[in-house]
Formats: structure tokens, C-alpha cells, sequence
């Protein structure tokens, strides 16, 4: 049985809001015992700072990091202005207009971004308690 074919995916994928690169970041116990078993599973660590108990793991175009004693719980990032990929965007969403655009749809945040202008992130959390971060680490 042949496997099925799939047409190359459009240029401009759906959303009604960029939010940019998605991943998971997971509070672990053990820093080394988690990385060992994401690693397992065929993530490879690809930064992060060990000593400073955090690490990003990537397996293809999906992202995990690891963090120890910084947060309870998992969270739901985003980073405008970079790709699934990790490649930096010429042009993207600044935190900011995100923050507009959500306060406008009636979303209560529990973080707003501080300055007008460059890196910046806000937090929400979802109807079922899961924590969501928006991590700009760019100008836009």
C-alpha cells in the first residue's frame, strides 16, 4: 500500500493571530532523568543552560524545555518572531498588538508585557487552568 501523498502546505498557514514557534516547557524534577528520557525518545538538547537548570530539546520541528525549580506545572510558549524551525522572521506580531488583540476578545491576562518596544511576554491562563506564556525575544 502506497503511503498517501500530501501537497506541500501554503506559504501562510491558517490562524487568525501569529503567535509564532510553539513548544512545550515542562517543570521536571530531575533536570538530567527527564533530559536522559526526552532524549530517549529522540529529542536532542539544542540550548539551554544545564548549571542554571534549563535546557531546550528539539526532535525535527518540535520543541521541549526542560526547566527545574523556576515554575510549577507545565505552560503552552510561544515565540513570536520565530519559526517552528528556530529561524528568526524578518517581520512578525509584536507581544504587544497579541496583548491587544486578546484584551479585545475579552481574555484576562495575568501578565501584560512592560516597555513599548522589543523583547517582551505576557501570560494567560486557559477555561482549564493550563498556563500559556507569549515570549518575544525580538524587535519587532
Amino acid at each position: 500500500m502506497d503511503e498517501p501523498a500530501f501537497p506541500d502546505p501554503p506559504a501562510v498557514l491558517p490562524s487568525t493571530l501569529e503567535l509564532g514557534a510553539f513548544s512545550m516547557s515542562l517543570s521536571v524534577a530531575d533536570l538530567d532523568v527527564s533530559r536522559r528520557f526526552y532524549e530517549a525518545l529522540g529529542f536532542v538538547v539544542s540550548g539551554g543552560d544545564a548549571d542554571e537548570g534549563w535546557v531546550i530539546l528539539k526532535n525535527g520541528e518540535s520543541t521541549i524545555g526542560l526547566f527545574h525549580g523556576m515554575f510549577e506545572g507545565s505552560i503552552l510558549t510561544f515565540n513570536p518572531g520565530l519559526t517552528n524551525g528556530m529561524a528568526k522572521l524578518e517581520s512578525f506580531t509584536d507581544v504587544r498588538v497579541i496583548q491587544q488583540r486578546l484584551e479585545e476578545a475579552g481574555l484576562e491576562l495575568s501578565t501584560t508585557p512592560e516597555g513599548e518596544e522589543g523583547p517582551a511576554s505576557l501570560t494567560l491562563t486557559d477555561p482549564d487552568g493550563n498556563n500559556i506564556l507569549i515570549d518575544q525575544f525580538f524587535r519587532s
